[in-house]
């Protein structure tokens, strides 16, 4: 079988809500060629979202029972997308959501029960891509790089800037992959401080001044001269980001456009070759953000279309899914650091 059709579900650490896509993937002549047919995006409401935030400080029974209840509504989710959409996918691959990532104790959870999922929608289910990583010894984390790889390779990077920014890159015919730093993770944060989801465009971040105090403590965080592979987990960007951010005294309008030069620094500073980078996730909306990293770069910025830029994760996540299917390698020992190139993901039949 070299053609399928999948659905993607995603969860980022942003919280936005969950990404739903589905696709086709068709593999000929040795290559693999895809399409989003259909993708939508499921705002959480207020109660899924304390929810979730909450997840990480649940006792055991809670946390086991919102795993099962996670899973069940993500299932439920996919069966109004598939009635919407008209298309009923050979299997549904699924990210979760990420409760705890520390992989220097072999720790990772992403909830969203994948048994629930298949016996909500009567659909094979893929779930749980991290584990296996890390159990091998791996940061369990960036994934997609297996989609940039088999998917993009037009391009000499891949960005995502999410919640947690990563890169993708090819590199002496190995794929290179790691988490750069935080992102809309901590400008939606600091835009909540306006009563804003997030800052549309930039605008708060680009009425602001920098703060070169705090930029500079940002930009020495020891993370950034640890060498890949490497990842960054919510408890760090709370615990050793966004701690140093509420030390600083200046207004959020200051602190936004701070944190926005901090990450347009951090990425631009890998941007410094001839080439092509495709920027996708929901930074890639930010003007101001884009602009600044334009600005820094040496490499041609590419902002692919609308629904690449928000989909791109849903629908990498839906071909690993494919791929693991087929039990072909989806997660790369060069990116994660585990012992060996291997299939991750637990299936539901």
């Amino acid at each position: 079988m070299n053609i399928y059709t999948a659905i993607g579900l995603m969860s980022g650490t942003s919280l936005d809500g969950v990404d739903i896509a589905c696709c086709r993937f068709e593999y000929n002549a040795g290559k693999w060629e895809y399409d989003i047919i259909d993708a939508t995006t499921v705002e959480y409401s207020d109660e899924w979202k304390n929810r979730l935030v909450n997840s990480m400080k649940s006792d055991a029974e809670s946390l086991t029972l919102l795993n099962i209840e996670y899973g069940h509504y993500l299932g439920k989710l996919a069966n109004d997308f598939i009635k919407k959409c008209g298309y009923t996918p050979d299997i549904i691959s699924s990210h979760g959501h990420t409760v705890f990532h520390q992989p220097e104790k072999k720790l990772t959870l992403q909830i969203g029960d994948g048994a629930a999922i298949a016996a909500v929608t009567g659909i094979t289910t893929v779930c749980d891509f991290r584990s296996t990583d890390v159990a091998l010894g791996g940061q369990g984390a960036p994934l997609v790089p297996i989609g940039d790889k088999l998917l993009f390779s037009e391009y000499d990077y891949c960005i995502n800037i999410g919640g947690i920014a990563n890169i993708s890159y090819e590199d002496k015919g190995k794929r290179i992959a790691y988490d750069i730093c935080p992102a809309n993770m901590a400008l939606n944060y600091l835009s909540e401080k306006r009563s804003q989801k997030f800052d549309e465009d930039g605008r708060m971040a680009a009425t602001g001044n920098s703060d070169e105090n705090l930029l500079s403590e940002l930009n020495s965080l020891k993370y950034y001269n640890l060498n890949p592979p490497k990842s960054l987990g919510k408890e760090w960007v709370f615990d050793s980001f966004i701690s140093i951010i509420e030390k600083h005294s200046v207004s959020v309008e200051d602190l936004l456009n701070t944190v926005t030069e901090h990450i347009a620094g951090q990425i631009s500073t890998i941007l410094q070759k001839p080439g092509k980078a495709m920027i996708t996730g929901g930074g890639a909306n930010n003007t101001f953000l884009i602009n600044r990293i334009k600005e820094k770069s040496k490499t041609e910025i590419v902002i692919p279309d609308r629904t690449l830029i928000d989909f791109k994760e849903a629908l990498i996540f839906a071909f690993m899914g494919v791929l693991r299917l087929r039990n072909e390698t989806n997660i790369f020992s060069s990116v994660t650091g585990a012992r060996k190139d291997h299939c991750g993901g637990a299936v539901y039949i």
